[in-house]
């Protein structure tokens, strides 16, 4: 049974950091298509970063030079690194892990409980 449990959220300044975790088990996050996604109350959920089995990313404008996608293979997590926090970025953060090894058209099979960001001016 897959099962991803994100950490790291909280309330922080602009301007801040945090480093969200995604512990996977049941699976293996090296081996396929992982993203992060986010939803802000009221509005539909956004795809902000993702990462192939080769290690290749892409990130939605909104967030690109301002998070980093990345994982640790002997940890089995996945990681997202937001800095220069905004108010816009509050929203509750979820994980997802696909059965494929690449991103591009991915349906994504699996979603963590999600961790909550949010961001005061």
């Amino acid at each position: 049974q897959v099962q991803l449990v994100e950490s790291g959220g909280g309330s922080v300044q602009s301007g801040g950091s945090l480093r969200l975790s995604c512990a996977a088990s049941g699976y293996t996050v090296s081996s396929y298509c992982m993203g992060w996604f986010r939803q802000a109350p009221g509005k539909e959920r956004e795809g902000v970063a993702s990462i192939d089995r080769l290690t290749r990313t892409t990130y939605a404008p909104s967030v690109k030079d301002r998070f980093t996608i990345s994982r640790e293979n002997a940890k089995n997590t996945l990681y997202l690194q937001i800095n220069s926090l905004k108010p816009e970025d509050t929203a509750m953060y979820y994980c997802a892990a696909a059965r494929a090894p690449y991103c591009a058209g991915v349906e994504y099979n699996y979603w963590g409980q999600g961790t909550q960001v949010t961001v005061s001016s």
